[in-house]
């Protein structure tokens, strides 16, 4: 195991709800920087499949294979618990990355992140249904009403569109990407990596 290094760092990670890795990849960097307060996780905004490209379906083959071969290997192994969502087709994200940039401001980004993400690979939940996410913004300690009015104010649509602009700029194409100052890590790494990698950022 790394040496604890005390510093003000930030892990940039660029994921999309929709993707089982991202969950994974989230639970491995908490337990990584469990003991390391000074570091901040910022979220990135990455639709992989944003409207009208149509979204995967789980009775088809392509997702129950990917689970079986990969998703739930990985999972097991890091013990994050989750299963493939039933919700067919799978939803777009937009909404709820609109949602995000709310959660932003409210300073609940993290909370949000995650109850987004729990909520669709542990309770297959459809997070592209409106009601659905009030409630869940609600329970990361958002006020429903609004969060429900932010869903369709223009200001968060055009900050999440900035958002995918800025991924497309840096060339993200694979979520989970971890950025953690010179350190560029597509898909889901271990914790070790993770605080070799804070420690090589505060070295620098």
């Amino acid at each position: 195991m790394e040496p604890e290094v005390a510093m003000t760092a930030q892990i940039h990670v660029w994921s999309d709800y929709v993707c089982p890795f991202c969950l994974i990849a989230d639970e491995v960097i908490e337990r990584a920087t469990t003991d390391r307060p000074g570091v901040e996780v910022v979220h990135h905004a990455h639709e992989l499949r944003p409207h009208p490209a149509p979204t995967l379906r789980p009775e088809d083959p392509y997702l129950p294979d990917i689970w079986q071969r990969a998703v739930y290997p990985m999972a097991r192994r890091r013990g994050v618990p989750m299963r493939l969502p039933t919700i067919s087709p799978q939803p777009y994200t937009e909404l709820a990355f609109r949602g995000a940039q709310y959660a932003l401001d409210q300073g609940r980004s993290d909370v949000y992140h995650r109850r987004v993400m729990t909520a669709f690979f542990r309770e297959n939940l459809d997070i592209g249904d409106r009601v659905i996410l009030a409630r869940l913004a609600e329970e990361s300690g958002l006020d429903p009403a609004a969060y429900a009015a932010a869903l369709d104010d223009q200001g968060y649509a055009d900050r999440h569109r900035q958002a995918l602009a800025e991924s497309a700029r840096i060339d993200i194409t694979v979520v989970p990407t971890i950025i953690i100052g010179a350190r560029r890590i597509e898909g889901v790494a271990d914790e070790n990596v993770i605080r070799r990698a804070l420690n090589e950022a505060s070295a620098a």
